[in-house]
C-alpha cells in the first residue's frame, strides 16, 4: 500500500458536540413495548411512526423525540408514534469513543426481513426489532431519523417506488433526495413489509440529518420531524420552532446506480468525503483486493462512504443526477 493510499484510509475522529440525552425516564412508554409513546387525536388521519436510535451511536434522532415528547406534542389528527429503537446499543454510547455503540451485537437495519425477525432471535438487535415490528406494520408514515459518518449535507434515503420519491418531494426535509434499494448486508426498516410494496400505499422515508455527533444534526432531526408532521397535515396549533429552515421543496433528485459492496479489502484511492461529482467516467476512486473500482459514468456522485470497509458492507454509493417526480 503506498504512502497516499494509506492516508486515504485513516480514519477521521469528529468531536462529539452535544451531550447525548438522558432517555431513561421515557422507559415505560404508553404502547407496550418499551421506550414507545403513541399519541392519539380525536380526528381521524394517517398513523405517522417517527424512529431514532435505530443505531446506536447516532443521537441526534433521540434529541428529536427528547425534545417532541419533552413539550408534550400531540398531533392534530391521526396518530403519532415516538420510538427509540436500539436502546441496548444506546445505553453504551460514550463520548470518548462514541463510533463503537452502533449496534450490540449486529446493525439493527440489516435485519428487516421476515426470514429474519423471528423467536428466537439470533442477536439483541433482532429480539428488540421484533418488539418494534408491530408498530413499523401498523404505520401507514415512517420516518426513520439518522445521521452520516463525514459531514454532509442533510439528504433524505427514498426508497425505488414512485410513491417514497413523490413524499420526498412533498415532505421537503432536505434540499438532496437520494433514490437507492438498500444494502446487500440486509433490508433496513424503510424496506420492510407494505414500505417496499408496489400494491400498498404504505411509505417511509430516511433522512440522514448530518454527522453523527454535531450539534446541528439534532436540529434537523427535530426541524424534520415537524416537517413531516405539518406536510401530513397532523401538526398541533403551537409546538416550539424549529431552529432551522427547510426547503420549501428539494433541489436535486440522485439516483444511485452503483453501490460498491466490499468484498475483501477495499481502500479509497481518494480522500471521498460525500457529495462530491466526480466529472469523468473511469476514475478510480479505490480498489477491493487490489481491483480498481471506477467511476461508471461522466459526473457520478458520490454517497457516504464509509470508514467501515468489512467484507460484506458497503464502501460507498455512487449515483447521477434525474429529474424530480
Amino acid at each position: 500500500m503506498t504512502g497516499t493510499r494509506a492516508q486515504a484510509q485513516a480514519v477521521i475522529e469528529y468531536p462529539v458536540e452535544f451531550s447525548p440525552p438522558d432517555i431513561v425516564r421515557f422507559r415505560d412508554g404508553n404502547a407496550g413495548v418499551p421506550f414507545v409513546h403513541s399519541f392519539e387525536a380525536a380526528r381521524p388521519g394517517p398513523h405517522l411512526l417517527i424512529t431514532a436510535l435505530v443505531h446506536g451511536n447516532e443521537p441526534a434522532g433521540a434529541v428529536a423525540l427528547n425534545r417532541l415528547l419533552s413539550q408534550q406534542l400531540r398531533p392534530s389528527r391521526g396518530r403519532l408514534t415516538l420510538a427509540f429503537a436500539n436502546v441496548g446499543a444506546y445505553a453504551r454510547f460514550d463520548p470518548s469513543s462514541p463510533r463503537a455503540s452502533r449496534s450490540v451485537e449486529e446493525d439493527m437495519n440489516r435485519v428487516w426481513s421476515p426470514d429474519i425477525l423471528v423467536a428466537p432471535p439470533r442477536s439483541a438487535d433482532v429480539a428488540r426489532a421484533i418488539e418494534l415490528r408491530p408498530l413499523v406494520e401498523q404505520a401507514d408514515y415512517l420516518l426513520d431519523l439518522h445521521t452520516t459518518q463525514h459531514p454532509n449535507e442533510p439528504l433524505v434515503l427514498a426508497g425505488p417506488l414512485p410513491r417514497s420519491r413523490e413524499l420526498a418531494r412533498k415532505a421537503a426535509l432536505a434540499d438532496l433526495v437520494v433514490v437507492d434499494r438498500g444494502h446487500a448486508q440486509g433490508p433496513r426498516m424503510r424496506d420492510y413489509g407494505g414500505f417496499a410494496d408496489p400494491g400498498s400505499a404504505n411509505t417511509a422515508l430516511l433522512i440522514e440529518c448530518g454527522q453523527h455527533w454535531a450539534a446541528s444534526s439534532g436540529e434537523v432531526a427535530y426541524a424534520a420531524a415537524i416537517r413531516m408532521l405539518e406536510r401530513l397535515e397532523m401538526a398541533p396549533a403551537t409546538f416550539e420552532q424549529p431552529s432551522v429552515t427547510l426547503p420549501e421543496v428539494p433541489s436535486r433528485f440522485v439516483e444511485i446506480t452503483m453501490p460498491v459492496t466490499v468484498k475483501r479489502e477495499f481502500v479509497f484511492a481518494l480522500p471521498l468525503r460525500g457529495g462530491e461529482i466526480i466529472p469523468r467516467a473511469g476514475t478510480v476512486i479505490g480498489h477491493d483486493g487490489g481491483e480498481p473500482v471506477v467511476t461508471p459514468y461522466d459526473d457520478c456522485f458520490v454517497l457516504m462512504p464509509s470508514q467501515r470497509l468489512i467484507a460484506g458492507l458497503t464502501a460507498v454509493r455512487l449515483g447521477r443526477l434525474i429529474s424530480p417526480p
